[in-house]
């Protein structure tokens, strides 16, 4: 290896999702000669072999993660405990720092790149090492919730907390991007929340923001320019961008119960529905959505989990629906081939959570944009792809519930599906832009070239 390749430490937070997004990165390093150590929990290796494009170069480092009174025997990642838990889970990573320090010392690498974990940066300091930290949130949220001019008084009440957080932070780049009264609640109680030993899940990613080397996100200037400059005037450390994660083309084919049903309708007339493999409706909400489904008057599919209190799909459908919607409906509670089903040509509208991955696979689509973000980031994501990319049409929701009706969700797809009207026209050529921008050749490697460049100049 030449002497301009570098050693890449990746200790990403114990859940699937964080580890698969540190793997595509490393990766992308990888195949450019960079040398990567992959610290993880011994038991997630073979799943995430598979995935590991590089064996010669990427090498996994299995990490026992240490018990905690009240997390299950064996518990190792996000998927092994309910969401109350995960709290314990981040003391038992926070329990791995002295293996992991054993680690560093041994391997000798030039960066490390984290995300949960609040102290990697002061023991990297002392082994001279530097560290990134490498977020997979968008810096959109990133820099709304978590940026020292948001910071939430520890003196103030929860509802004061809630009622600051619906307005953007000083300076922040977009009015138009702000929560509503219900999201901003949640989102208090989560940052506030205990996440670890002693700290609050604010104060955890705090200490990682202002402590690093460097920032970083998987995003281009081109999509979020303006919040990774206020970052980096906040922080003072410079924000460095990887490039958007545009998924591979699908090298399988549609199964053939799907590719068929599809088959039996028009160019551009289906509507298609699901929001990733962790969401779940309360069950009258599911319902509101599917009846809001049937007041368009288009074929639709949708795929989604049993919602709250219903075994089965079958028992949580409206009294009638499979009936009234028998011949232009499916509803299927079990996994499908997402990116395929959006590329079938009868597919001509995607319903989705603005997850970070259904977020990509609906821009590089040719279908309209019908946004329902249900936690979180995809508030963030919802709201940017709606007023700063002009992509898509979010579904109207109650400002203090958070409810939406099946009417709102009728008019928000009506108005995309709409090719006459101005919010359709408008939609649809910022997407057939922003896909065009996402799928160019070159841009991937022009972003990630960028990136090491960035990377080496840390090195001095």
């Amino acid at each position: 290896m030449g002497a301009t390749t570098f050693h890449v430490v990746m200790y990403p937070w114990f859940a699937f999702g964080h580890l698969t997004s540190f793997l595509h990165i490393s990766n992308k390093l990888a195949e450019r000669g960079h040398r990567v150590s992959f610290l993880l929990p011994t038991n997630t290796q073979p799943k995430l072999e598979p995935l590991n494009h590089h064996p010669n170069l990427i090498h996994f480092e299995p990490i026992t993660v240490p018990h905690v009174d009240g997390l299950p025997p064996g518990t190792e990642t996000t998927a092994d405990v309910p969401y109350p838990l995960q709290t314990l889970l981040a003391t038992a990573m926070d329990r791995t720092e002295k293996k992991i320090e054993i680690v560093l010392r041994d391997l000798k690498p030039d960066f490390v790149f984290f995300d949960f974990a609040h102290w990697i940066p002061a023991l990297t300091r002392r082994l001279g090492i530097k560290s990134i930290h490498y977020c997979i949130v968008s810096s959109v949220a990133i820099s709304y919730l978590l940026s020292p001019g948001k910071k939430l008084a520890e003196i103030q009440s929860s509802e004061a907390q809630a009622h600051d957080l619906m307005q953007p932070p000083p300076g922040f780049p977009s009015s138009a991007i702000k929560l509503h009264a219900h999201e901003a609640r949640g989102l208090t109680t989560f940052i506030s929340k205990i996440y670890g030993s002693g700290f609050s899940f604010q104060e955890r990613q705090m200490m990682c923001l202002s402590q690093c080397d460097a920032l970083s996100y998987r995003t281009c200037r081109d999509m979020e320019g303006p919040y990774c400059d206020y970052l980096e005037s906040w922080f003072g450390k410079q924000v460095l961008l990887s490039g958007p994660v545009v998924p591979e083309p699908p090298t399988s084919a549609l199964e053939d119960r799907w590719a068929e049903w599809l088959g039996g309708f028009e160019a551009d007339s289906v509507l298609y529905c699901a929001f990733g493999s962790e969401c779940v409706l309360q069950k009258d909400q599911f319902q509101e959505l599917l009846l809001g489904f049937e007041l368009t008057g288009l074929p639709f599919f949708v795929a989604l989990k049993s919602p709250i209190g219903a075994e089965t799909i079958e028992a949580a459908l409206p009294e009638g629906f499979e009936e009234r919607i028998q011949g232009r409906g499916v509803v299927h509670g079990g996994w499908v081939q997402q990116q395929l089903i959006l590329g079938h040509p009868s597919v001509g509208c995607f319903v989705t959570h603005c997850g970070s991955g259904s977020q990509i696979e609906g821009l590089v689509s040719k279908c309209r944009l019908v946004l329902l973000p249900h936690t979180g980031d995809q508030f963030f994501n919802a709201r940017m792809m709606s007023s700063d990319l002009k992509v898509g049409v979010e579904v109207e929701k109650g400002e203090e519930d958070g409810l939406f009706t099946k009417e709102s969700v009728c008019t928000a797809v009506k108005s995309v599906m709409d090719k006459d009207s101005k919010v359709g026209r408008e939609v649809t050529v910022n997407h057939a832009k922003w896909r065009h921008f996402l799928l160019a050749k070159g841009l991937e490697s022009s972003c990630i070239h960028d990136f090491i460049f960035k990377l080496q100049g840390l090195l001095g």
